[in-house]
């Protein structure tokens, strides 16, 4: 995936000037910005896990924890369902649901075919339809956008259908005052698409030029991206990520504008920027890319992502604010400070949270929680559930080329162990992965313990030994990192002498828009056998 986010701004927006930019400080912010006056405390999940709901009628953010950007979000009926950019992670599009907003569980993965890196998706419901559209670049050849479809959110979902749209990602689903259907993308453009939504009907062309933050604030880049639009009353309201989506805190933001066509003219909202980090005191960074919608008792809310201030390891994690109209037909968010507890929506169902981690692998949980890195064609057959545990066929020689299997984590400190044993001549171990570039971990052979650091093996750390079962253990605590190993199934243990700080390893770093994840690889020749995963969180609340 050659090419980049700005790559296509530029190609989008031919011509327009990129502030130069220059200080922090930033006049003209949003009213609602303000620093944390208390240390965040959540609910306490399974095995640990910090939760939103704080089960007094308040909730705390972030509302899905982790590595969850791009949220799109489609109220249907009484339910909710959300999903997110899932990048080189497959299966892919794992779907969350929600009666309060507040409470969300997976209910599966809506892709299975490798399409390459997949960004924000828009995730919509027609004519009884359930459709996601989907930027992605599976050739390496330049970006499109595909779609699928389900009749069933839990699916069986269609083969990707390819569009055709060239250079575009980000794509926004509505429906025109003329019953047509349209697609928005970065730019900001628009193409018209055919009845049934699977092909395009029409030329791309520009749809809106987006409202201009001052030039001296600070931001990443101008990146017109993200568009969601709702229909409300006689207005579409077209709601726009505009500033970067990381870079310096103060970059991403939300704006907004309105008009009674689809087709345009289009009015800038006199209060843009409606969402902005404007501090790195501030409990979430870089706050952008949102979606509206509509509360179970008929507020309104608006979704959308950020980073933990301290926390970039994690990735971008969803947000939930309140938002109300106002009488000149705008809206404005009115969260206020996003580290202290808010009100939950009023008149939702009680709705199941996050299930826990830890896994005996009894139960097949490829894409819900677990998925293969940059896999390769039919790769997910490397892994076999079986008695006593999930065994992995090896693939590559290190965990530099390995596509490990990884699972999302969300908690600022946690401890996860499992044990391992070796088929042949292979090497197998637990990581914190990022991306091939940027992992740390600690793995065995059959005649020593490795060491990993700096995305390298460490082989003076190395601990010769002769065993083909052994127990790992990772201890992350706010991105410093300890490494433990077992002989006897964890009934004592030893610690590695080697200790890591990982605060580094994030997109600013090393780009691709991911996060810190759990992950277990098996490299060299043979297999090895997974058992009894086990994951805790560790609160400071």
């Amino acid at each position: 995936m050659t090419m980049n986010r700005r790559t296509l701004f530029q190609g989008a927006l031919a011509g327009a000037a990129v502030p130069a930019l220059a200080r922090v400080a930033v006049t003209g912010a949003p009213a609602q910005a303000a620093a944390p006056t208390a240390v965040p405390q959540w609910g306490v999940g399974a095995d640990g896990q910090r939760k939103a709901d704080l089960g007094n009628g308040f909730y705390r953010n972030p509302i899905v924890s982790g590595d969850h950007p791009d949220p799109t979000i489609l109220k249907d009926g009484d339910v909710y369902y959300m999903t997110f950019s899932s990048f080189d992670s497959y299966p892919a599009l794992v779907i969350w649901r929600s009666t309060d907003l507040v409470n969300w569980t997976p209910v599966g993965p809506a892709l299975h075919r490798n399409l390459g890196t997949i960004w924000a998706v828009d995730l919509v419901k027609h004519d009884g339809r359930y459709f996601i559209y989907i930027p992605a670049d599976p050739k390496c050849e330049g970006w499109s956008i595909f779609v699928i479809w389900a009749d069933d959110i839990a699916g069986p979902w269609s083969e990707p259908v390819d569009l055709k749209i060239s250079g575009c990602i980000d794509p926004g689903h509505v429906v025109g005052e003329d019953g047509k259907r349209y697609l928005f993308t970065n730019g900001i453009r628009m193409i018209p698409l055919t009845d049934d939504g699977l092909a395009t009907a029409g030329p791309l062309v520009k749809a809106y030029d987006p409202w201009r933050y001052p030039d001296d604030w600070v931001v990443e880049n101008f990146a017109p991206e993200g568009p969601k639009l709702l229909r409300r009353g006689a207005w579409f309201y077209l709601v726009t990520a505009i500033g970067g989506t990381a870079g310096p805190v103060t970059g991403h933001m939300v704006i907004a504008a309105r008009s009674k066509s689809i087709h345009g003219p289009w009015e800038h909202c006199p209060h843009n920027p409606l969402v902005r980090t404007v501090s790195t005191a501030e409990p979430w960074w870089s706050r952008g890319h949102a979606t509206l919608v509509e509360g179970p008792a008929g507020d309104w809310w608006m979704v959308y992502h950020g980073y933990e201030n301290g926390m970039r390891t994690l990735g971008r994690q969803t947000l939930l604010e309140p938002i109300e109209w106002t009488s000149d037909g705008w809206f404005r968010a009115k969260g206020g400070d996003l580290s202290q507890p808010l009100r939950k929506p009023q008149g939702g169902k009680p709705s199941a949270s996050a299930p826990g981690l830890s896994d005996d692998f009894t139960k097949d949980r490829m894409g819900v929680q677990w998925s293969f890195h940059a896999p390769k064609r039919d790769e997910g057959q490397r892994a076999t559930y079986g008695a006593g545990g999930l065994t992995i066929a090896a693939s590559g020689r290190s965990p530099a080329d390995s596509s490990p299997l990884t699972c999302l984590v969300g908690d600022r400190g946690y401890e996860a162990e499992v044990s391992i044993d070796l088929t042949g001549k292979v090497e197998a171990g637990l990581l914190l992965f990022y991306n091939y570039k940027a992992f740390v971990g600690v793995g065995f052979t059959p005649e020593k313990l490795k060491i990993y650091e700096y995305s390298e093996e460490l082989p003076w750390a190395a601990v010769p030994h002769q065993a083909r079962s052994l127990r790992l253990r990772v201890t992350n605590d706010e991105n410093v990192v300890t490494w433990h190993y077992s002989h006897d199934e964890g009934r004592t243990w030893q610690r590695h002498g080697t200790r890591m700080e990982v605060s580094g390893i994030h997109h600013n770093v090393f780009g691709g828009f991911l996060s810190l994840r759990l992950g277990l690889y098996v490299a060299g020749d043979g297999e090895a056998k997974l058992r009894d995963f086990r994951y805790r969180a560790i609160s400071k609340g």
